[in-house]
């Protein structure tokens, strides 16, 4: 693709104008009902836009000072699995207040017992007539406190291989039976929370996709996630950029270490490569093409970049970013301090570097896969085997009377 937009006088650019001069600051349902939240979403919601295009749209709003709607899980992650397998009735009622941020979305995927493996989840749906009912427990469930609604899966058939025995609910957070404790952060902020559910009822409605597919339409979220996990900021997609780091640097004079106009050096590289990695993702993504590999490579090296801006950021300090309110050449310390205290936790949130790692070697480069002691098994009978394991190897196997 060629990466330099169009012209000023380009016609997608002068429509996008004269939209905004007949809306001037237009409400988060106004961008949305425009398509103008994710235009790269097929109609009614979005523009059906290309690549181009939708930087297109990017770049003008910017020029604007006009801000879309903030609801990260919902957008980046629950909208384009629903539009992918959701029903219309499930697509109609979701998301255009999703996209105006109007209902704030959570996930709820990662538990206790089963975080790097997914598939291993316990929290159990039984149907129960035109209802599922949910017991279980969610941990790092990002806005969980705030959401309206949270994607959610659940183990549906306990006899079926862990991969098969899963579904995909829409789980109102407001559902009598729902308990949410908040997770304070070492930055001193509260982000995520663990979600407990005990009798939990869900309509029969709330099923998206098939009973017992949900594990393909988690793929295609977590795909979705770690493509917006690793947007142009260093913190997730969100925050401070290297570009903002050089604007510091430029505002102080320049850099007069070597050993750090290398690693600036060093930097821009991996922002430029970033960068061009991410247009290739993105037009894959507005193609309709499902993210692969490619996303699990652009993870591993945007959160590594991430921490290595943050790192650098701290050492501009000097001896003064050992305290909270170091100063990066002068700047406001609290983004920069904020970000290097969260920056420890972009090689876990997603999927961690390992797991990211090991699907580039699978599925891309195509090495062995590890060895599954479990094919064949289903969930239930696997799980009773590792716990037969564990009391065995802590003295406690009970099996011979």
């Amino acid at each position: 693709m060629d990466f330099d937009l169009p012209s000023h006088d380009d016609p997608r650019r002068v429509e996008v104008r004269d939209w905004l001069a007949v809306n001037a600051a237009p409400t988060g349902r106004q961008l949305a009902e425009a398509g103008l939240v994710a235009p790269h979403w097929p109609q009614p919601w979005g523009m059906g836009a290309d690549p181009e295009h939708q930087l297109i749209i990017d770049d003008e709003l910017r020029r604007a000072g006009i801000k879309r709607p903030t609801n990260t899980i919902g957008t980046g992650w629950a909208g384009p699995t629903i539009i992918h397998a959701g029903t219309q009735a499930q697509q109609e009622r979701y998301l255009v207040p999703m996209l105006a941020a109007e209902e704030i979305w959570c996930q709820l995927f990662s538990e206790p017992g089963a975080g790097s493996d997914l598939a291993n989840l316990a929290t159990r749906a039984v149907r129960d007539g035109d209802e599922w009912v949910v017991n279980g427990q969610k941990v790092w469930t990002s806005y969980g406190h705030v959401a309206a609604f949270g994607i959610l899966i659940a183990r549906t058939d306990p006899d079926a291989p862990k991969h098969r025995g899963i579904t995909y609910f829409i789980c109102p957070m407001d559902a009598p039976g729902i308990e949410i404790r908040p997770i304070v952060e070492m930055t001193g902020g509260h982000t995520f929370n663990e979600v407990f559910f005990t009798d939990v009822r869900i309509p029969a409605a709330n099923v998206v996709g098939d009973v017992n597919g949900g594990w393909g339409l988690a793929k295609v979220t977590l795909a979705n996630e770690r493509v917006s996990l690793s947007g142009d900021g260093a913190l997730w997609g969100m925050g401070p950029t290297f570009a903002d780091v050089m604007d510091l640097v430029q505002a102080a004079g320049g850099l007069h270490d070597p050993m750090m106009r290398q690693r600036a050096a060093s930097l821009y590289t991996e922002a430029e490569i970033l960068r061009l990695i991410r247009l290739r993702t993105v037009s894959a993504a507005i193609r309709g093409e499902t993210p692969g590999p490619e996303a699990s490579v652009r993870k591993v090296l945007a959160d590594e970049h991430g921490q290595a801006i943050m790192a650098f950021v701290k050492d501009l300090c000097g001896p003064s970013g050992m305290v909270t309110d170091g100063r990066p050449l002068g700047a406001d310390p609290g983004i920069w301090h904020y970000g290097w205290l969260f920056s420890q936790a972009l090689t876990i949130g997603g999927g961690t570097g390992e797991v990211q790692r090991n699907i580039v070697a699978e599925r891309a480069l195509g090495l062995p896969h590890d060895i599954d002691v479990e094919a064949g098994q289903g969930w239930a009978e696997a799980t009773s085997g590792r716990r037969l394991a564990a009391d065995g190897a802590n003295g406690n196997d009970h099996r011979h009377g």
